[in-house]
């Protein structure tokens, strides 16, 4: 089964707001498995993985920062 989520030509701002919403949605889910847990190596990889999404957000923020013109965004969840 496969969810498409974006699929489209979006100017650099718009393409960075999805963005960031996506991210946020996914490290709030990770924070709120964080504060329920007491275990000290699920914590740990629970913050590895928002470090991890707090760069690539970064990334993506610069790189479409330095675009002048509208970018092309694909994104599908592929259920299996």
């Amino acid at each position: 089964m496969t969810i498409q989520l974006l699929e489209g030509e979006f100017n650099a701002n718009d393409a960075v707001e999805l963005i960031t919403k996506m991210i946020e949605v996914k490290i709030k889910f990770h924070e709120s498995k964080i504060s329920k847990s007491q275990q000290e190596e699920d914590i740990k990889s629970r913050e590895n993985k928002i470090k991890a999404l707090q760069n690539s957000l970064y990334d993506a923020r610069t790189f479409l920062n330095s675009k002048n013109d509208s970018v092309n965004i694909n994104s599908s969840l592929k259920i299996k």
